[in-house]
Parts: C-alpha cells; sequence; structure tokens
C-alpha cells in the first residue's frame, strides 16, 4: 500500500503492450451461504480451501527474490521483474492466458501482469488483483507479498478444480502502486469504455496477512461488501469498514473509472484499539503491522491465521461473485 503523502514525483509514460518479461490439491471446501435465483434459493458452489502451505510457499519464494535482489522487489529493480517472472510462470503453467503490459513509472520500466482464465461470458469480466511491488527498503512480504500469493493461489486453486464460472475470470499483479497506482492507473486507462463497463467487479487484496491482524472490508460496491461480510459471518468474526486503506491502492483507479469494487485489510500502521483487541485478539496499542515500508517485512511479519482467513474469503469471493 503506498503512503498517503509522497514526496517522490511520479512519470506515468504511455508505452506499448510489451511480451514477456522473461521467456496441492484443496484441503476442504469453504461453506457458501444459499443465494438467490431465479428459481428459488440454492445453494452457490462450493470454494476450495487454499491451503496456507501453498500461499506461504510463495511468499518465501518472494522473500528469496528480495534477498537475492539488493533486499527489496520494488518497482524498476531487478527483485520486482524476478518477482513478475514467478508469478507468470506459475500462471502459463496453470493454463491461464497471460500478458505482461508495461509502463514507465519515475524514468524506470515497470510491468503489470494480467492472466485470463479460459471461458465465461468475456462480457461479465470478474477481476482480482495485487500490487506485486515493495517498497526500496525492504522486501514487502505482507505489503504486498501477502496479497500477491493469495491472489496467486486462489488462481492455482481455479486451474485445479476446472471451475468453469458463468463470468469471465481475471487476475492481475500491478506494479509501481507504492509510486502512487501507477501501474493500475495506466491499466484502466489502457480499457476504452466499452471495456471497462464489461467489468462487473474488481476485487483488490494490499497487505492480508499483518501480524497484528484487524478484519476490515471495503464499503464500496453493496454485493462486494455483503460477499465478504457473509463469510466472515460464517466463521463467527466480526468485521470493520476499511477507512485506513481509501483511494491508497489499486482499487481506487478502478472505482474512479465506475467498476464495482470491494476487497479486504488487515491493517498497516494505524494502531489497534482496545476495542480492536477485545473482539480480534492481538496487541491494543500497537500499529496493525509494525514492520510497514520497512527492511523487517519478511516472513516473520505474517499472521498464519489471518493469512489462511482472507486467503479463503477470497477464493469464496472470486467463486460466488462469478457463478
Amino acid at each position: 500500500m503506498k503512503l498517503l503523502l509522497s514526496g517522490r514525483a511520479l512519470t506515468a509514460g504511455a508505452v506499448a503492450v510489451a511480451t514477456l518479461v522473461t521467456g496441492g490439491s484443496a484441503a476442504g471446501a469453504a461453506t457458501a451461504p444459499a443465494h438467490a435465483t431465479g428459481t428459488g434459493t440454492t445453494a452457490a458452489a462450493a470454494a476450495p480451501d487454499i491451503p496456507i502451505a501453498n500461499v506461504k510457499a510463495h511468499l518465501s519464494q518472494l522473500q528469496s527474490i528480495a534477498t537475492a535482489n539488493g533486499g527489496n522487489r520494488a518497482h524498476g529493480r531487478a527483485g520486482y521483474q524476478a518477482s513478475v517472472n514467478y508469478v507468470k510462470a506459475k500462471l502459463d503453467a496453470a493454463g491461464f492466458t497471460t500478458r505482461v503490459q508495461q509502463f514507465t513509472a519515475s524514468g524506470r520500466t515497470g510491468y503489470n501482469l494480467i492472466a485470463d482464465w479460459p471461458g465465461g461470458d468475456a462480457n461479465q469480466v470478474v477481476m482480482a488483483g495485487s500490487h506485486l511491488d515493495s517498497v526500496t527498503s525492504g522486501p514487502g512480504i505482507n505489503d504486498n507479498g501477502s496479497g500477491s500469493s493469495a491472489v496467486l493461489e486462489t488462481a492455482l486453486a481455479v486451474a485445479r478444480s476446472g471451475y468453469q464460472p458463468t463470468k469471465h475470470l481475471r487476475f492481475a499483479w500491478w506494479g509501481a502502486e507504492e509510486l502512487g497506482l501507477v501501474g493500475s492507473r495506466y491499466y484502466v486507462n489502457s480499457l476504452g469504455s466499452a471495456e471497462r463497463a464489461k467489468i462487473s467487479g474488481y476485487l483488490n487484496f494490499d497487505m492480508i496477512g499483518s501480524p497484528n491482524p484487524g478484519y476490515f472490508v471495503y464499503d464500496d460496491d453493496p454485493t462486494i461488501e455483503k460477499t465478504f461480510k457473509d463469510y466472515y459471518a460464517g466463521l463467527g468474526i466480526s468485521t470493520e469498514i476499511e477507512t485506513e486503506g481509501d483511494g491508497r491502492s489499486d482499487h481506487a483507479p478502478f472505482k474512479n473509472a465506475g467498476v464495482p469494487v470491494g476487497g479486504l485489510f488487515s491493517g498497516a500502521d494505524y494502531r489497534k484499539t482496545s476495542a480492536q483487541a477485545a473482539k480480534w485478539g492481538g496487541t491494543a496499542g500497537q500499529p496493525f503491522d509494525r514492520c510497514y515500508h520497512s527492511s523487517c517485512d519478511t516472513t516473520a511479519n505474517i499472521n498464519d491465521t489471518a493469512l489462511n482467513r482472507n486467503s479463503d474469503a477470497i477464493a469464496y469471493a472470486v467463486w460466488e461473485l462469478s457463478q
């Protein structure tokens, strides 16, 4: 998640779409509440459980990439390009149609990775995305390896299950979010109005494994918001409206273009209140993520329970909203 105020000057130059940057089974099923159809109430198809071990394996790979490339995975650096290559290779092997979109920011080349699952109504697109870049000061494992890895594993679960949704599924990993949402804004601006109108919902996941976590749901589109709230209600977990990241992550360009948006967040540098600690656990008076934008945002900076719950919630929403 980008800083609310940034002193860095941004340059987002329009460049043509680039070519390639380079050349587990489900453990169970998330219980979906019934949903209304034109003929009555039926049970929604069950989303698979997202194995937390798989998500953490992706985080370990992103940590290794950062360690081998100056300690970060920031825009325009070798660690970011290696991160894109890692995610793309997984998606290509799973049968996704992938493309790499190139742009320029702050004098450096950046990349968005877009992955489409074949099939579904191309006039009704459900997107799930996250930013893949870190800040230069650290490896960015919670911010935002957590969202990136959970979205990746959800996409791989789509492939493993052979899911054939009514709507078309598209997944995205954005570049240069930390410089001001540059990659996601470039993508949205690259779409014509007709293409933007085909996106029935964009789901954003930025920081979902914070070590002192909260359970925050975006309150933008009512249908998407209710989908996440219903999931957490089924777990007996009370959520709160997400306010810390308003306008600070990659849902903003979509929302500004009129696309319905929603998402999840586990907290950044705001401090957990006593009331929040009482219902969620953790430590009152401490930040949700004490390593936000710091060198200590490593694989040790992840709460497994929050990461697991939020990963399963992503899969649930993708399945529920694409049927």
